[in-house]
């Protein structure tokens, strides 16, 4: 049953009190009692233009046509957007990395603040922040002219606004993808400072002795070339050339005299 072109809504009552059998018979219509309406005015005055511009999640008993399933939902990481970014809990508190957000721009520094939690979160850091950290207000007072308006002066100030992030409780592998991927999709206007923590078992010393002579013997031949423009490879292959039979004839001959 179509009604001026719409389709009536689902759950909408659609009949109507017959009229014109009563008016053929030449009947007259009962009075009609006040207060008394045979369609109930929440049922009649809706439509599907009020249907349409109802907001979406007002699910109300003013609204019992429309249910929640037929409601549009956004995606779960539409909906993350607009809460706290999650959190993971440390259990030792050992601390890892602190990073410190500098900007001069409150938003700026908000906004990356949040988007490094989300990614922490997502790759399995504890993270605690961000931690607001004292501004640094810097004043300058320039000269406008010189000589005899010198005492026409003009003032300037700069403030940075910091944040602090820290993590606890992660492998320095991870901690790394992570400053990496931070410095990946870093935003405009805003500094990163990253104090890294690696820690290492008891007699680290020794190890770390027998890992310095092995990176002098790697090391031995590189600094020999060092502040020269030929690399390695050329002096090597000079050096061949000065082997070979041919250059060693032409060595041993005299000078021609010009």
């Amino acid at each position: 049953m179509r009604c001026g072109g719409l389709v009536p809504a689902a759950g909408l009552s659609t009949t109507r009190p017959v009229r014109a059998d009563v008016e053929d018979k030449g009947q007259s219509m009962p009075p009609k009692e006040p207060g008394h309406d045979p369609i109930p005015p929440k049922h009649a005055a809706s439509s599907s233009a009020e249907i349409l511009q109802t907001p979406m999640g007002s699910m109300t008993p003013e609204n019992p046509s429309i249910s929640e399933d037929d409601l549009p939902r956004m995606p779960r990481s539409v909906q993350a957007i607009y809460l706290k970014p999650l959190k993971r809990k440390a259990q030792h508190g050992i601390p890892a990395c602190d990073l410190q957000l500098r900007s001069y721009s409150v938003r700026n520094v908000e906004f990356f603040a949040d988007f490094a939690l989300r990614a922490a979160y997502y790759l399995h850091l504890p993270a605690l922040g961000p931690v607001p950290l004292p501004r640094i207000t810097e004043r300058w007072t320039v000269p406008r002219s010189n000589f005899v308006n010198k005492k026409s002066q003009e003032n300037f100030e700069r403030i940075t606004l910091r944040r602090l992030i820290q993590i606890h409780d992660g492998h320095p592998e991870t901690v790394e993808i992570w400053l990496a991927f931070l410095r990946k999709h870093a935003y405009y206007g805003i500094g990163m400072k990253a104090n890294v923590w690696e820690h290492e078992s008891i007699g680290v010393g020794k190890t770390m002795d027998v890992s310095l002579e092995n990176l002098k013997k790697t090391l031995e031949p590189k600094w020999a070339h060092f502040g020269r423009n030929k690399n390695l490879a050329t002096s090597e292959r000079v050096y061949e050339l000065m082997n070979e039979e041919s250059f060693r004839r032409t060595s041993d001959a005299p000078l021609s005299e010009s």
